[in-house]
C-alpha cells in the first residue's frame, strides 16, 4: 500500500509548490487563530486557487464556531474539514464535507472508543497531546496506536524526514501528516525536507 502524505500549515505559494513537486496528495491550511500558521481567508484563497488539480486541500480547525467553518467554506471551498479540538460528532458532520477528526493522544487514552462517534468521517487522525492543537513537533508513543482501525488511519505528531519511516513500518497507517517536521521556521517550509520526507515516506512502502 501507499501511504499518502499531508503537508499542513501551508503559508507560501512556493511551499505549496514545492509540496506538489514532491508529490504530495494533499496540504494543510491553518485556520486556528493562535497558530503562527494561522491563514486569513483571502491568503487561503489564493492559495486554494493556486493549487494544481488532484492535490487535495484540508481547512484544519480547533474548536471553531459553525460561522468560522461557514465563512472559511464560502470563500475557500476547500475538498476536506479537518477539526483538531473538541468537537461534537454533530458539529463536524454539520456541513457537508468530508472530514477528518484527530484525536490527540496521552497515556490511558483509548483511540477506538473515541473515534467510535465519529464513524462518519472519512479519516481518523492520531496526533500528540500539546496545548497548541498540533504543529508542536511533538511525538507521542506509537504502539498506543491500534491495529484494525475502522476508517483510514493518519499518523501526526512529530514526523520528520528522520523518523517517518520508521513510524510507517511501526504504524502502517493510512497517510502521514507533517507540518513543522519539513519547516525551516514556523510557518515557513524547507523544500529541501518536504522532498526528504516524501523520499523516505517511498522508501518505507518499499
Amino acid at each position: 500500500m501507499r501511504t499518502r502524505v499531508k503537508i499542513c500549515g501551508i503559508t507560501r505559494a512556493e511551499d505549496l509548490r514545492a509540496a506538489a513537486d514532491a508529490g504530495a496528495d494533499a496540504f494543510g491550511l491553518v485556520f486556528y487563530p493562535p497558530s503562527p500558521r494561522f491563514l486569513t481567508l483571502e491568503r487561503a484563497r489564493e492559495l486554494r486557487r493556486a493549487a494544481p488539480a488532484f492535490l487535495t486541500s484540508v481547512a484544519l480547525f480547533a474548536n471553531p464556531t459553525r460561522a468560522e467553518v461557514g465563512r472559511v467554506l464560502e470563500a475557500v471551498r476547500p475538498d476536506l474539514l479537518q477539526f483538531h479540538g473538541e468537537e461534537t460528532p454533530e458539529f463536524c458532520a454539520a456541513f457537508g464535507v468530508p472530514y477528518v477528526k484527530a484525536c490527540r493522544v496521552r497515556q490511558g487514552t483509548n483511540l477506538l472508543e473515541y473515534w467510535r462517534a465519529f464513524s462518519d468521517a472519512c479519516g481518523w487522525l492520531a496526533d500528540a497531546w500539546v496545548d497548541e492543537y498540533g504543529g508542536a513537533g511533538t511525538s507521542f508513543d506509537w504502539s498506543l496506536v491500534p491495529r484494525g482501525a475502522e476508517r483510514p488511519l493518519i499518523l501526526s505528531g512529530g514526523l520528520a524526514p528522520e523518523n517517518v519511516a520508521a513510524a510507517i513500518r511501526r504504524v502502517r497507517p493510512w497517510a502521514v501528516d507533517v507540518s513543522s517536521g519539513v519547516e525551516a521556521a514556523k510557518g515557513i517550509k524547507d523544500a529541501a525536507r518536504i522532498a526528504a520526507f516524501l523520499a523516505e515516506v517511498r522508501n518505507a512502502d518499499g
